[in-house]
């Protein structure tokens, strides 16, 4: 047997069994439904720190991030902002949620946005989402996971045996321990997967000759001369209508065609840009993640994990690292055209285009885990438990608050209030079991949808937006506009996808009409109809009861007396920085620090376009630092918070309490 796959074979051995040791110390805590489902809300500063950074940034960040960079170049790489976009999501509705939680008792989202709107349509809608994000979402994480087995097994292992293993590994400890143990396992994961991210882009930047020749290199691909060995041709024949190329440049602010995928020098405009920054922004706002908010002692890993982790840390490791691995893939032998035209090496050793390869740009991430194989075949089993590491971070944290919305908004609200604490575990696990066997049967038998409807669930989950806007900031929103909103969004979310209109047989619009991805067309029905629907709703009794919310929020989360100054500047602020870092003003970023077509002109060295992304990352992280810090946003309250109902999700008497005069 080869020696990477002994080694392989050693190091996730090694792995899975730290996992399932996690598992049995989980079980053994969890005494109660509160310790099951949200580790009876006692998670330690540094295990959040690091477990929501690693459920936050999945196997994708691992694995397709630097495909996607390969295939569209720096026009996608605006996507590495999702390192401060999601956990601005974060500092948005984390304390505020964290507090009603500690308050009322809440363990799920559906029995907070329950008792807040006194619906339990709500409360069923909020599950919905849930398990449209989960099992998809966990369904392409598995599948990955398989084909990466199959991939550095030279096939002994096939893809479907590498999914079904992973996902009993993922089962046993998430079922066994809940969510302390997917805590616990979740801070090696995020160690593992920034570490290896870093490890290949080093990989990828030595084997490409170094930084000169890496920025020499790109300078080669992106140029707009004919090239001899290519029968005259240009390198990169995918120009934008101001003739760069498609790797080095945003093709506008927005394009008027029927399908976002073929506009004209690439899918990523300004206005695509923004929205897919929506999607991702779902990630945090989907329910399980209100459950990680409820896991906490107090808020004050909130804002080390929002601005230092996850927008400094991940951040500038996406900015450089996988930039360095997906652009250098084209001058390490994935291109063939730049080995043709003499501007390549052949590194890799593929024997073809990376894109005739079956897993197409998906490759290269393994290609370069395999350039170790003969030299030193133990790390290539290390970064292959890197890469698993990643994809199975954010599937276990899914599963396992999935499993608790079930037991708690489901069985126990509608067919059993008095259970007890043993029965919920129980039906927790079951819970666990169903997804992950729905995870399954969608990986194994939608393996052609199974990437779209990976792309449906953070679409979906970014709808509950309009709801925590409601529950933490506008007492304005009523229950039915908000039902109506969310019913709304998620059908515009999967009508402007292309396993929608498939389904429907739409043939008037494509995948992201006008450039413009699914969650934004979901968020502009979503919230657009939410306040329609809400102003014709008021209704003095309810406001008043979602008002007592408000007014509690407002005296332990509101900013200080002091800092409301700052409040006016705050908002210019994030608001610049969505925009140029992430939206229409992202097209200045083509030309400011040199022309694209003259790589003589750089003024950094590097393509304009990449010192623009580098610029605004450092002022993202000052922004994120400002909302958590400085605004306290994400930090303790000044005042105790007064726990009215201890971890019963009893609603009717959170709401009883509340409404004491």
């Amino acid at each position: 047997m080869d020696a990477k796959i002994v080694w392989l074979f050693v190091f996730v051995a090694a792995y899975w069994a730290y996992c399932i040791s996690m598992g049995i110390k989980g079980a053994r805590m969890a005494k109660s439904a509160s310790d099951y489902f949200i580790a009876g809300r006692s998670i330690p500063v540094w295990v959040f720190v690091l477990a929501a950074t690693a459920t936050s940034f999945s196997g994708w960040t691992f694995m397709g991030h630097p495909g996607l960079l390969y295939r569209d170049g720096f026009q996608y790489a605006y996507a590495s902002f999702y390192a401060i976009t999601i956990p601005f999501t974060g500092v948005m509705f984390l304390k505020r949620q964290w507090i009603l939680g500690k308050r009322f008792g809440y363990i799920t989202p559906g029995e907070m946005f329950a008792d807040y709107f006194n619906s339990d349509a709500i409360r069923i809608l909020t599950v919905v989402v849930a398990m449209v994000f989960s099992v998809p979402y966990l369904g392409v994480q598995l599948r990955a996971s398989g084909f990466l087995f199959n991939v550095l097994t030279d096939g002994m292992l096939n893809v479907e045996a590498g999914m079904w293993l992973l996902s009993i590994v993922v089962f046993v400890y998430v079922a066994s321990g809940g969510l302390r143990a997917v805590a616990y396992v979740d801070t090696v994961q995020c160690l593992l997967l920034a570490g290896g991210i870093v490890a290949i882009g080093f990989i990828s930047l030595d084997a490409a000759g170094g930084w000169h020749a890496l920025n020499a290199g790109i300078a080669n691909l992106t140029s707009p001369e004919p090239l001899t060995a290519l029968g005259g041709e240009v390198m990169d024949k995918k120009r934008t209508l101001d003739g760069f190329s498609h790797y080095i440049a945003v093709p506008g602010v927005i394009q008027f065609v029927p399908d976002g995928t073929k506009a004209v020098g690439g899918a990523w405009t300004g206005i695509m840009i923004l929205s897919y920054a929506f999607a991702l922004m779902g990630i945090q706002s989907a329910p399980a993640f209100s459950m990680w908010s409820f896991a906490n002692k107090n808020p004050k890993p909130f804002a080390p994990q929002q601005v230092w982790a996850s927008s400094f840390g991940i951040g500038g490791i996406l900015i450089f690292f996988t930039a360095i691995q997906g652009l250098g893939g084209h001058l390490i032998g994935a291109d063939t055209r730049m080995l043709q035209a003499g501007f390549a090496t052949d590194v890799l050793g593929l024997g073809q285009d990376l894109m005739a390869m079956p897993g197409k740009q998906g490759m290269i991430v393994p290609a370069l885990i395999n350039l170790l194989g003969t030299s030193a075949p133990w790390a290539v089993g290390l970064l292959s438990v890197c890469a698993l590491a990643a994809m199975q971070s954010t599937g276990a944290a899914y599963m396992s608050t999935a499993g608790g919305m079930l037991t708690r908004d489901i069985y126990k609200h509608f067919f059993n209030k008095d259970a007890s604490h043993t029965k919920q575990k129980l039906v927790g696990r079951v819970g666990v079991a169903i997804i992950v066997f729905s995870a399954l049967i969608v990986a194994t038998t939608a393996t052609d949808a199974l990437v779209l409807l990976g792309g449906l669930a953070v679409a979906y989950g970014f709808q509950m937006w309009p709801a925590l806007i409601g529950i933490c900031y506008w007492p304005f929103l009523t229950r039915r506009g908000i039902t109506v909103g969310m019913i709304l969004g998620l059908v515009a979310v999967t009508l402007t996808e292309s396993i929608g209109t498939k389904w429907f047989g739409i043939t008037s619009w494509g995948r992201w009409p006008l450039t413009i991805h699914s969650a934004g067309w979901g968020i502009i029905f979503n919230l657009g109809s939410a306040i329609l629907v809400s102003a014709f709703t008021q209704d003095d009794k309810s406001r008043a009861h979602r008002q007592k919310f408000h007014d509690y929020l407002k005296e332990h989360a509101g900013v200080p007396a002091e800092k409301k100054s700052l409040i006016p500047l705050a908002v210019i602020i994030t608001v610049v920085w969505f925009l140029f870092a992430q939206g229409p003003g992202a097209v200045i970023g083509n030309t400011i620090f040199g022309n694209p077509n003259d790589s003589a002109t750089w003024t950094f060295g590097i393509p304009s376009i990449w010192a623009w992304q580098i610029i605004w990352w450092i002022l993202g992280v000052g922004m994120m630092w400002m909302l958590a810090y400085k605004m306290n946003m994400s930090t303790i309250p000044d005042t105790e918070i007064e726990v009215l109902v201890e971890d019963i999700g009893d609603t009717s008497k959170a709401r009883l309490d509340l409404d004491k005069p």
